[in-house]
């Protein structure tokens, strides 16, 4: 069983995240990539973190899978966060620009996760990875398969 079907059975999306943020745990992937789930609302979903030198590249740069896992949760949370108590989705696309390098000078960075639509079936989402000062990193667009659990 998933981390938030241990804390949030019979709760929609938005309750599930909330009540996982509360918890103070984080999914694998957060703890290997050093990130956090760190707002949620009605279709949004924030991320932050400060990449260092576990997300570098052989170049001394962030690696492209940093920009995209970030991305990418942030797309998928945000969709979580308009799901009903029996409802869950999945990536089915994910496709990512980047703007610009992330080094160890970037410092903390936040992906903001917003719902475009959603239907009964499939939702589509966009993502923007942003440093302190607003600077644009990376952006994303996601189409996510919507399904009954």
């Amino acid at each position: 069983m998933s981390m938030i079907n241990q804390i949030g059975q019979g709760l929609n999306g938005l309750e599930q995240l909330r009540a996982f943020m509360a918890s103070g745990q984080r999914p694998g992937i957060g703890d290997s990539l050093d990130f956090d789930l760190v707002e949620v609302g009605d279709g949004t979903a924030v991320f932050a973190g400060t990449p260092g030198p576990h997300a570098y590249n052989p170049m001394g740069i962030v690696h492209g899978g940093y920009f995209a896992t970030l991305l990418d949760s942030a797309c998928g949370c945000a969709v979580h966060s308009r799901l009903t108590a029996q409802q869950a989705y999945t990536s089915l696309e994910l496709k990512v620009a980047f703007h610009k390098a992330m080094t160890h000078d970037t410092g903390r960075i936040r992906a903001e996760g917003h719902v475009r639509s959603i239907g009964r079936r499939v939702a589509f989402a966009e993502a923007s990875l942003l440093d302190a000062e607003g600077r644009l990193y990376g952006s994303a667009t996601s189409t996510l398969l919507v399904f009954d659990r």
